[in-house]
């Protein structure tokens, strides 16, 4: 997994300049350094986990950080003020796996979190708030999502995410049995009874309702599908994927009349030649796409630092404008792989709670992924959310590499082997009955 970013970092010096990088052996070992300490601690505090997830997202890391430095030079020869990004996107890396490292330590038994349940949930409604707060709440492109303190800039809705995942976990580990139970039935879906399903509801609309407020559609929609899903596996009731689904399409369709901005992208996704100039970045993203063709331009080779934030939200178009439909593919196999072992954790997972949580983590990725490349690639609307690993920015990379850290918690409890137990001897016996 080193290796293949490496190897992508030099390729992208030889397809610009003709020449391997001068900081590759800098790099190299920086990289080499900080994902062996990631292994090392997985094998020294979770020696029983997931053996494939860690490598997986050090792939997605490695490209990731190699094609924000390949748009950085495509800016530098532009003469672009924007940039460069690849240097603040390793050193949040690196933040990123200190802290993976730090919540393998601290986090011994991820059942432990179930005692901070609403702990977690009040935690969850106070970072979605900061944004509004007067004097640290800053707003960027529309969207009040960030805190500014001093020269940084943090997005307090990627921690709010895992908050609120651990206390949907813990509340309907506690309530499941209780919310599986027809309390009214209406249009032929058993709903629960109101003050079982109440409390979760109210932190649900809180979080989302904070979030429509701010503008950030996107993290409103993950939120709403991680919240579904959660309850669907909880209850094993079918009928909460037909509620989600109508309260999907009746939010979609009032947000659409309140907001001018969801006018737009939703004109933007049916027709982005309409308006070419106020499309300009869908319609460059779905030209490098469409360049980038089967086998890709080559590292180096296109011009994916002509769309804006192709180092961010659309650097799934930068990618696959590079490395062509093939390489865009095994990034998206990658990607389902990432979410195909979350997914077998919460299967093997012997305790609800952990199994409930390894879900709400996994589909998180899920979710982002489709809801990115879907936008992207004009599937459906954009929502302004970022591609996990693989977009620049800290927030993101740092809260994506918590969760990894606690899918491999979740993945070393469960394939820990039981303790032996023989029977004791006869005189063993003996001597303990006299201890009686």
């Amino acid at each position: 997994a080193v290796v293949i970013g490496i190897a992508s970092y030099a390729a992208v010096g030889l397809g610009i300049n003709g020449t391997v990088p001068a900081g590759i052996y800098t790099v190299g070992f920086v990289s080499a350094l900080v994902d062996l300490a990631a292994h090392l601690a997985v094998r020294k505090f979770a020696g029983y986990a997931d053996p494939v997830l860690l490598p997986l997202v050090v792939c997605l890391n490695g490209i990731g950080l190699t094609m924000i430095y390949r748009i950085d030079l495509g800016l530098e020869a532009m003469n672009s003020p924007y940039g460069p990004f690849a240097q603040g996107q390793l050193r949040w890396t690196i933040l990123g796996i200190l802290l993976f490292i730090a919540v393998l330590i601290i986090v011994r038994d991820h059942r432990r979190l179930q005692d901070y349940t609403y702990s977690f949930g009040l935690f969850a409604i106070v970072l979605l708030v900061l944004p509004m707060l007067p004097i640290i709440g800053s707003a960027k492109r529309g969207a009040a999502i960030w805190i500014q303190l001093g020269p940084f800039s943090f997005q307090p809705g990627e921690a709010a995410k895992i908050a609120l995942v651990i206390f949907f976990a813990g509340y309907l580990v506690v309530k499941r049995d209780a919310l599986a139970l027809a309390g009214r039935r209406v249009l032929g879906i058993d709903l629960p009874r109101g003050r079982d399903l109440g409390p979760i509801l109210v932190a649900w609309l809180i979080s989302v309702g904070i979030l429509v407020l701010q503008r950030d559609l996107g993290s409103s929609l993950l939120f709403f599908g991680i919240f579904v899903v959660m309850l669907y596996v909880a209850t094993e009731r079918p009928g909460w994927l037909v509620v989600g689904g109508i309260l999907f399409a009746l939010g979609t369709y009032l947000g659409y009349l309140a907001f001018s901005h969801v006018q737009a992208r939703f004109s933007a996704w049916s027709d982005p030649w309409a308006d070419p100039e106020t499309n300009y970045q869908l319609i460059n993203a779905l030209y490098g796409l469409g360049h980038g063709g089967l086998l890709g331009r080559g590292w180096g080779q296109g011009s994916p630092e002509s769309t804006p934030f192709g180092f961010s939200d659309f650097i799934l178009s930068s990618l696959g404008e590079e490395l062509g439909l093939a390489g865009l593919m095994a990034i998206l196999v990658v990607y389902g792989l990432v979410v195909e072992r979350g997914l077998r954790i919460a299967l093997t997972c012997r305790d609800a709670f952990g199994k409930l949580l390894a879900v709400g983590l996994s589909v998180s990725y899920a979710l982002q992924v489709f809801v990115v490349a879907g936008g992207v690639t004009g599937l459906i609307p954009l929502t302004g959310l970022t591609s996990p690993f693989l977009a620049a920015g800290g927030s993101s990379i740092i809260m994506n590499w918590v969760i990894i850290a606690i899918l491999l918690r979740i993945s070393d409890q469960t394939r820990r082997p039981a303790p032996e137990i023989s029977p004791i001897s006869s005189d063993e016996a003996t001597q303990v009955v006299k201890l009686s």
